[in-house]
Formats: structure tokens, C-alpha cells, sequence
């Protein structure tokens, strides 16, 4: 009987700079995005990058912003799935399966998810050959449930939104009790998810400041990396960005409905992606240096400029936007994206930063994923025409506020590391000093180091065929 091989794509290197990559396996792959966007060999596109190496991202015009610092948003809606949430889902997959903790011939994968690491996880299961589960709040968007479906999983929907986290737990807690080859790939606790976000959304970022000082944009490094935490997954590129720049800022965006870190609060909102009602096991909250609360319906009123003629008009007639930013940003930004670009005009006013200094954000998806929503808007609150565009613009973006910010000092890290242990240690079995390890940086640190011995595996499996 022949040996089965495992379904691998690329390293943490290649992912990096996808120039690394075999030119042919890359040829190939680039050919299959769009002849057959199903075919494994689509994980070789994982990247921030494209065919030509240029990283995907916008630099968002003062028009909008109403700031002179430069905000750029990079973005996502290139990758498999459209969300680069299919990069964490590969490298906690594939990290799992090099060392012998998930095999795909015997094990049933569970997503735990609100979206689009759901989405990725079906993807990325799927093209590795594993069966998957994803679990996710009945209130996604329908688009959300499509496409899971679509790449082959089985979608199981649990009561309530994007802050009902505990209820997937459970769902998980009791499919995880029903058969021992079930298992979870959780975004919240693994550190390949982590680690993904360190070094290839990190070092991506430092790359990208680099090109934008060529081109005359900021001083060649980054002031703030701004992000709203789902799975916190993405707010780890901050960490490296830290390393490579100690007085860079790393903030932290939550619904000013459900403020949890902020103010120790609950509720329900509709920032799908965020805001999940909890402090994930993969934040390093002791490095963070604020909090800002955003709203949710302002950040889908923002959204539906894009969707809307009305806005799209506004924005080039009555603004001066480009016709060709506008015509990029329509498609390639979500409810998300929209949250962390007020967040990013609002760090900008609040720590007074000029011409000279770099914002970085993240389109986490684009608005293919918000047709429904988009819908449910119109009905509430009519389509956008160009009087409402102006008005949403001046208030909305130009108009950005500056309240609603915590700062990381000592007491409020040490409260936001605190508020893990009744998810972690009292529902979820970690030990409490596991917890106060995540205190040191030098645990994170190790974490991080993982990845050099991850790409040695992969690449000792490519040679031998053995892991």
C-alpha cells in the first residue's frame, strides 16, 4: 500500500515573501485562484502579497481620514477565502499535523469561530483532506454559513451574536465528550494563530513601512498598529512591530457595546468578528498600550458608504477621493475594517501624531461577506444618497471623537490579564500558573521562536516524507 502523504503548503518564510516559493508550484498556484479555487495547491497563495510581490494594502487619502498622518490599511480580500483569517487557520493546521496532534485520516477538526476563521478553517481543512466542523453564532450573516458549507463542512449554529463565545464553548465541550477523535482547533487558545500574525502580518508591516518611506509616506517605521480583537490574532503583528520599534503603540479596539477589557463589560453587537465577550489565552494584553471603544451601527453606517451608489459618488464629487481608491476600497473593506480605520483617525487625535508618523490597520475582509447586512440597512435606514453620504463622512470619519480610551498602564494591563482566568482557568482547565507565565514576555518570546523550528519540519517533511 502506498504511504499517505500529508497535504502541505507553505512555510511561515514563504508566506512572508512568497518569492521564495518554487516558481513553478507558485505559477501553478496563481493559475488555480481563479480555474480552480478548491484545489490545494491555492494554500501556496497565503500571503499578504501578490503574483508580482506587491503587498496589498491602501493608504487612506486625507479626504477621509480629515488627519495628515498616513493610515494604511492593508488588505485581505486576495487571499483563499478572502480573509486572511485563512493564514492563521493554515498554521494552526499545519503546526498540529507536523507534530503528530491532528491526523487527517483519523480526526474530525471543530472550528470554533464567529466567521471567517470558521470560513478558513473549512477551507484549509478541506484542501488538507480532514473533515471539519465549524461552530458559530445563529446571528452571522447568511454569507458567513454559505460559504463554510461551500468548502465542504458542516455549519452548526449556536444562540445568539458575535459576543456569545461561551456558547460555542459549550456546543464544543459537548461534541469534544461524544467521540474521542474530535478535535479542537480553538482561535482563541492556539498559538499557531498567534504566530502567524507575529511574523508574517509583523514582519509584512515592517516591509511595507520600508516602501512607503521610499515613496516619501512616514519615516520608514510604524507609530501605531491598530486592530479590534476577535481572537486577538491579529493584534500579535503589534508585538513584533514593538521588537522592531520599542516606542510603537499597539491599540486595541472593542464595540462600544460590549467594552469587556474597557470597563469588565458585557453585551450583545453587531461588529462581526470582534468583541467576543472575553479575553482570548493568545492576547498579550501586558504589551498593550490602549483600549478604544468604537460603535457598532456607526461602523455599518460607514460600511454602507461603500455599498450605496450615493456614497461612492459622494465620496469623488463632494470629497475628492480618488475614483480609483474608491473603486478599491468598495469591495475589500467589512464592518471590521471600517472599525479599525475609525480607530486608527482616533489614535491618530489622540496622540497628536503628525506627517511624518505611519498608522497601520487591517481589512480582515471585504464586503462580499455583508451583502445581507448591507440589505438590512437600506431597510432601517433607507439608501445612501449623496446629502446622507456627506453628512456620514463629516460626522462619522472627519468628525472621529477621541472619548472612550483607556491606557495601558500598570493597573489596567494587570486587570485586562486578570480578566483571563474565569474563561481560562475556571471554564476551560488551564492552571493558574500557566496563567501568571503569560505575565513575562519571555514566555510570548518563546512562542514566537516556534516558528523557525515549524518551517525546519515543514521542510524536512518536503525532503524525506517523514515527520
Amino acid at each position: 500500500m502506498e504511504e499517505r502523504k500529508l497535504i502541505t503548503g507553505p512555510t511561515f518564510e514563504e508566506m512572508l515573501h512568497p518569492h521564495l516559493i518554487d516558481p513553478e508550484i507558485r505559477a501553478k498556484a496563481h493559475q488555480a485562484r481563479t480555474t480552480d479555487p478548491l484545489a490545494s495547491i491555492n494554500l501556496f497563495n497565503i500571503s499578504w502579497r501578490d503574483i508580482t510581490n506587491k503587498i496589498q494594502y491602501a493608504v487612506l487619502p486625507p479626504q477621509l481620514t480629515g488627519v495628515d498622518t498616513p493610515i494604511a490599511v492593508l488588505t485581505s480580500t486576495h487571499f483563499p477565502t478572502r480573509s486572511h483569517k485563512v493564514g492563521a487557520t493554515y498554521s494552526v493546521l499545519l503546526e498540529k499535523e507536523l507534530f503528530g496532534d491532528v491526523d487527517p485520516w483519523k480526526h474530525t477538526l471543530i472550528w470554533p469561530s464567529t466567521g471567517n476563521y470558521g470560513i478558513g478553517g473549512a477551507y484549509v481543512a478541506g484542501r488538507m483532506g480532514c473533515k471539519s466542523i465549524v461552530i458559530l453564532p445563529a446571528e452571522m450573516s447568511r454569507e458567513r454559513f454559505d460559504l463554510i458549507e461551500g468548502y465542504g463542512a458542516k455549519a452548526i449554529a449556536t444562540p445568539g451574536g458575535e459576543s456569545n463565545v461561551k456558547e460555542i464553548y459549550d456546543k464544543v465541550k459537548e461534541l469534544m465528550a461524544s467521540d474521542p477523535n474530535m478535535r479542537n482547533l480553538n482561535q482563541f487558545e492556539v498559538m499557531g494563530n498567534y504566530r502567524f500574525h507575529h511574523y508574517v502580518t509583523g514582519n509584512t508591516i515592517i516591509d511595507l513601512a520600508r516602501e512607503l518611506a521610499e515613496q516619501g509616506i512616514g519615516a520608514g517605521k510604524v507609530s501605531a498598529f491598530v486592530s479590534a480583537m476577535g481572537s486577538a490574532g491579529t493584534i500579535a503583528a503589534g508585538d513584533r512591530l514593538k521588537q522592531q520599534w520599542p516606542d510603537h503603540k499597539i491599540i486595541g479596539l472593542e464595540p462600544v457595546q460590549c467594552p469587556t477589557l474597557a470597563l469588565n463589560g458585557y453585551g450583545g453587537h453587531d461588529i462581526q468578528g470582534i468583541g467576543d465577550k472575553h479575553v482570548t489565552w493568545i492576547h498579550n494584553v501586558s504589551n498593550m498600550d490602549a483600549i478604544m471603544l468604537i460603535d457598532d451601527i456607526e461602523s455599518k453606517l460607514g460600511l454602507q458608504l461603500f455599498a450605496d451608489e450615493g456614497g461612492l459618488k459622494a465620496l469623488v464629487e463632494h470629497f475628492g477621493v480618488a475614483p480609483e481608491m474608491v473603486e478599491y476600497l468598495k469591495t475589500r473593506l467589512g464592518i471590521s475594517s471600517i472599525c479599525n480605520i475609525f480607530g486608527a483617525i482616533k489614535t491618530v487625535k489622540h496622540y497628536g501624531l503628525g506627517k511624518d508618523d505611519l498608522v497601520v490597520t487591517v481589512a480582515t475582509d471585504g464586503m462580499d461577506r455583508y451583502g445581507s447586512v448591507m440589505d438590512a440597512m437600506r431597510r432601517n435606514y433607507g439608501v445612501v444618497d449623496e446629502t446622507e453620504a456627506i453628512a456620514r463622512v463629516r460626522s462619522l470619519f472627519l468628525g472621529q471623537r477621541t472619548d472612550f480610551v483607556w491606557e495601558g498602564n500598570l493597573d489596567n494591563r494587570a486587570r485586562w490579564h486578570n480578566l483571563k482566568y474565569y474563561t481560562w482557568v475556571e471554564q476551560q482547565g488551564k492552571t493558574v500558573e500557566e496563567l501568571d507565565a503569560q505575565k513575562d514576555q519571555a514566555w510570548w518570546q518563546a512562542e514566537q521562536a516556534l516558528v523557525k523550528d515549524i518551517d525546519a519540519k515543514l521542510l524536512e517533511y518536503r525532503r524525506t516524507g517523514r515527520i
